[in-house]
């Protein structure tokens, strides 16, 4: 491990676990059935999406994400000013906890995502994410970290949106790590702005606080646990409070943007009370590692 290289200390045992309404077996596989047909939509539609213009890509990408989460039976509910279009170079950093703030981000803000460099070779996936823009870094070799801040830098001067997770990896809600200041150095160069982006789970028992245990995406889960505990889960609400931009200079330090991002990102979000009906969870143990960056 290195400081490129967090390992939070969320584990699926410990965190992965719904308390609160139940779905049926059967409606949660009709879901299930339907979040995976969509989303191997989204993944055959990259190829021909890369044909059309910005704006209508753009689009297309947001109906897309939009339609993620509610196939999966999460409701989205959406926070603060969303600007139409990029202007310029912009930083989009949020707070890690589930494989669905990916979709949740892309539905409100899309842009090309930070991912971690052995994405690249998985089949089909890695190429279709290369398509799509992702820019992928070397966690576990601090030599190319000068590297990939120039390439996020690259694509911030070129105006294009970026999307990065500077905690490094996936936690539970309960706490958040540290904001990670490579990325933020990117944009200092780039003099690009930072836009803070806060993302949020509940159930219908709980008020909007930590995460929902059925959402949460960490250590080694199995994806295939992770999905039926999202499914199973009745009345799960996602919310993403689009927060305001922070302006850049060259003047400015990384660490330091980096907390003033933590801070806006992760600030508090009201007491959690919670009323127990029923558990779903998986008996997945193992520690703990994000697949995105």
């Amino acid at each position: 491990m290195s400081v490129w290289l967090p390992v939070a200390p969320c584990t699926p045992d410990g965190c992965a676990r719904h308390t609160g309404a139940v779905r049926a077996p059967l409606p949660a596989a009709l879901l299930l059935l339907a979040g995976c047909a969509l989303v191997l939509l989204g993944v055959a539609c990259v190829p021909p999406a890369l044909l059309l213009g910005p704006v209508p890509r753009g689009r297309l990408t947001r109906w897309w994400a939009r339609a993620v989460p509610r196939a999966f039976g999460v409701r989205v509910s959406v926070r603060g000013p969303v600007p139409e279009a990029v202007t310029g170079g912009e930083l989009v950093v949020a707070n890690h906890i589930s494989w669905l703030d990916i979709p949740l981000i892309a539905s409100v803000l899309p842009g090309r995502t930070v991912a971690k460099s052995e994405i690249r070779h998985w089949p089909v996936l890695g190429p279709l994410a290369a398509l799509g823009g992702t820019l992928f870094i070397e966690r576990d070799r601090l030599r190319a970290l000068p590297a990939a801040v120039r390439e996020v830098a690259a694509a911030l001067r070129s105006g294009s949106r970026v999307v990065a997770f500077p905690e490094g990896s996936t936690w539970c809600g309960r706490d958040g790590g540290a904001f990670r200041p490579a990325v933020f150095q990117a944009a200092i160069d780039a003099g690009a702005t930072v836009r803070p982006v806060r993302i949020a789970y509940r159930t219908a028992e709980h008020r909007f606080g930590p995460a929902s245990g059925a959402v949460a995406f960490v250590g080694s889960d199995p994806l295939a646990a992770s999905l039926w505990r999202v499914v199973r889960a009745g009345g799960l609400t996602a919310r993403v409070d689009v927060l305001a931009p922070i302006p850049v200079d060259g003047g400015d330090d990384r660490r330091a943007l980096a907390r003033r991002a933590r801070a806006a990102v992760l600030g508090p979000q009201g007491p959690l009370r919670p009323r127990q009906t029923a558990v779903a969870s998986d008996r997945a143990n193992r520690p703990a590692e994000s697949v995105h960056h």
